[in-house]
């Protein structure tokens, strides 16, 4: 979980992870905690979403009346250098997607997981601009931090976008703990 008192640092880095003529993604920003960083997925549209069904569809998959996350709902992985990897979807939280890249981890152990655990934080928006935080623990090892998207019902059929996870560590190092735990 992210630390409740502790103010993250941010990490410099805004990637845009995908364009197609009608949409585009991007980490509008990435907050680092000594435990994990938050990540923010930027959706910007290029017709406005007046009824916000978008976003339900996009980022809550139960309210579609498929088995699995149909093309409006929008896909995104995270995979660590040290080949690692979650997912926001799946029958568990660190299914791996179908369609990502082959390198993408498909077969994950039963034991308790080390990580990484992508879990959605919270988000919204409106009109043309969608923001989803997502949480990602552990902090990742240094080397790349992968990030990976599809979302094929707005032509985006796989992106990929990496950031230095070393990045994300130092910023991690400047969060600063407002009121550490006695004893």
């Amino acid at each position: 979980m992210k630390p409740e008192t502790t103010l993250g640092a941010a990490v410099p880095a805004e990637v845009l992870l995908a364009r197609s003529e009608t949409t585009a993604v991007g980490l509008g920003g990435i907050i680092a905690y000594p435990n994990g960083f938050c990540l923010t997925l930027t959706m910007l549209m290029r017709e406005e979403d007046r009824r916000g069904r978008l976003f339900h569809l996009a980022f809550h998959p139960e309210l579609l009346d498929e088995e699995s996350p149909g093309p409006e709902f929008l896909r995104l992985g995270v995979q660590f250098a040290d080949g690692s990897a979650a997912a926001n979807f799946g029958d568990h939280p660190f299914d791996s997607p179908s369609g990502f890249p082959s390198d993408f981890p498909s077969d994950f152990p039963e034991e308790e997981r080390t990580g990484p655990i992508l879990t959605r934080d919270g988000g919204g928006g409106g009109g043309r601009r969608y923001d989803m935080s997502y949480w990602v623990w552990p902090l990742p090892p240094a080397g790349p931090v992968t990030f990976v998207c599809q979302w094929p019902a707005h032509g985006i059929t796989e992106a990929t976008a990496e950031v230095d996870g070393q990045l994300i560590r130092d910023a991690a190092a400047r969060a600063v703990e407002l009121w550490p735990t006695e004893g």
